[in-house]
């Protein structure tokens, strides 16, 4: 399947507030449109990963498990485990955040995601809101790829606000500079428009 398109940061309803499908409704409508792949990254949980399993496995839609990591101290990236040990290290890791702050909350530092990144592939994500990358943001993706390797990429999604050429050529550029490729994701949160907020 030569050019297939895989959704890499899906963010179902189990990210509370900001999530508005079903892991289930997700998956089928990926396999609906025909995509190789979905991952479920919701934000420093795999909560939403059993129900989209289940999903996957009536569709015949390929799942790839993940987390959306919003760090303390480095920017969000999605982390997807390469193999069952390294979900066993995501588990972990996330258990880590859980038990070191507020009920609800996750604390997860860098020194922590390095601690347990073997086997994950990282997918840096931008500042929010699509706003242009400063000099620090350069600075962690370049010392992030030289601390794991290969396994380290940064998002890029298109955002419709008339911006996107200029910000994806921005990206591509930083991306160049840092060692990493660049990957496309769509950062979707519900699998029909009715479902926006």
């Amino acid at each position: 399947m030569t050019g297939a398109y895989a959704e890499l940061q899906t963010t179902t309803n189990f990210t509370f507030l900001r999530g508005a499908s079903h892991p289930g409704e997700l998956v089928q409508a990926a396999s609906a449109l025909g995509l190789h792949a979905i991952a479920v990254t919701d934000r420093n949980t795999l909560a939403g990963v059993v129900r989209a399993h289940a999903a996957a496995r009536e569709t015949g839609m390929k799942l790839v498990v993940g987390a959306r990591l919003d760090l303390a101290d480095a920017p969000g990236m999605l982390c997807l485990p390469r193999d069952r040990a390294a979900y066993g290290r995501l588990s972990r890791l996330l258990t880590v955040g859980r038990r070191r702050a507020p009920k609800g909350e996750c604390e997860i530092g860098l020194a922590d995601l390095l601690d347990h990144a073997t086997g994950q592939v990282l997918i840096v994500l931008p500042p929010g809101n699509g706003g242009a990358p400063d000099r620090s943001f350069e600075e962690n993706l370049a010392s992030l790829r030289r601390r794991i390797g290969n396994s380290v990429y940064l998002a890029a999604s298109h955002l419709y606000r008339g911006d996107d050429r200029a910000r994806i050529g921005q990206l591509a550029e930083i991306a160049g500079r840092a060692g990493t490729p660049l990957v496309a994701t769509n950062d979707v949160h519900a699998h029909a428009p009715d479902r926006r907020r």
